[in-house]
């Protein structure tokens, strides 16, 4: 026993250390771990205090208890490094001597603060919170924003999967917020018919089924739809092309993941409706140009 600690003590030793070096390090590690679970018992607490207050509180509560979070951490190794001499003499001797290192790791760390600030903007000017349905740029999918961190954002999409987003990208790029203030949502529902098609019919068809289903909600007053205040449901025709037209009909639902199942039933519904009453779609236009290699050409040669 007497052998293993001897051991034990020479390899502190070698390290520039000894034992009260090491009760120092783990003093420090305690203490961080304290605080850190100290913050986020306040943060909580606080968060539950003011929880009626909806999805804001809920944001700037994730975003403080990832920052404190982090924040001890360095704190905690920058602790460490101080207090161990071989390792503080190491630190100076880079940041004393290494000009180049450091531009190279504040080149580095640009993204990363970029990051951290559109962070704190995104907490500050709450384009979304968490909890909010957003689409991230023109063609990004759907999802409930799960976490903002110093970082990144996590979207939890309707697959499941988590997409993460550095904040710089987001702060930058075009977000669709389908919760900021109602969560009511208008579904466009189209279908493609043929040019000779009985429009009022098929218009009429849209409509009752629209009508039976549960989901369906009275068509808020919003003043910026598209939307006839004198009918139920608004159903219009929206395009002509060539040997098709286009019927939109204008469906609200309670919020959008409702919108959006409502809007999957609706097709099953309605195409069953118009293959019942003879309601003809349109087929697309195919030209097809046929060439005859075998014919002779006035040389005598077979063209090619």
């Amino acid at each position: 026993m007497e052998g293993e600690v001897t051991k034990a003590t020479g390899l502190l030793h070698s390290l520039g250390m000894d034992l009260l070096l090491v009760l120092k390090i783990i003093g420090i590690l305690v203490a961080a771990w304290l605080v850190e679970r100290l913050t986020y018992f306040a943060l909580r607490r606080g968060y539950a205090k003011a929880k009626a207050k909806g999805r804001e509180e809920m944001t700037r509560y994730r975003f403080f208890r990832n920052a404190v979070r982090t924040s001890v951490v360095i704190l905690a190794l920058v602790a460490i490094i101080y207090t161990v001499p071989s390792l503080r003499a190491l630190a100076f001797t880079l940041f004393a001597g290494a000009g180049i290192l450091a531009v190279v790791i504040g080149f580095a760390a640009q993204k990363a603060l970029s990051d951290i600030i559109s962070g704190i903007f995104i907490v500050a000017f709450r384009p979304f919170r968490v909890g909010d349905m957003i689409q991230a740029g023109e063609a990004g999918a759907f999802g409930i924003v799960e976490d903002i961190n110093l970082r990144h954002t996590t979207i939890l999409t309707f697959e499941h999967r988590r997409l993460v987003i550095p904040n710089s990208i987001l702060s930058e790029d075009r977000i669709v917020n389908s919760t900021i203030r109602s969560e009511a949502t208008c579904e466009f529902i189209e279908f493609t018919l043929a040019l000779h098609a009985d429009v009022n019919m098929a218009m009429g068809m849209m409509q009752h089924q629209a009508m039976l289903h549960p989901d369906r909600i009275p068509s808020p007053e919003t003043g910026t739809t598209m939307e006839d205040p004198n009918e139920v449901i608004t159903v219009r025709l929206v395009k002509i092309e060539e040997g098709a037209i286009t019927l939109r009909m204008y469906v609200w639902a309670k919020d959008p993941v409702t919108a959006r199942r409502m809007h999957y039933d609706l097709n099953q519904a309605v195409l069953e409706t118009f293959l019942e009453h003879g309601i003809p779609f349109s087929l697309p236009i195919r030209r097809s140009i046929q060439t005859d290699h075998t014919r002779p050409t006035p040389d005598g040669q077979a063209a090619k």
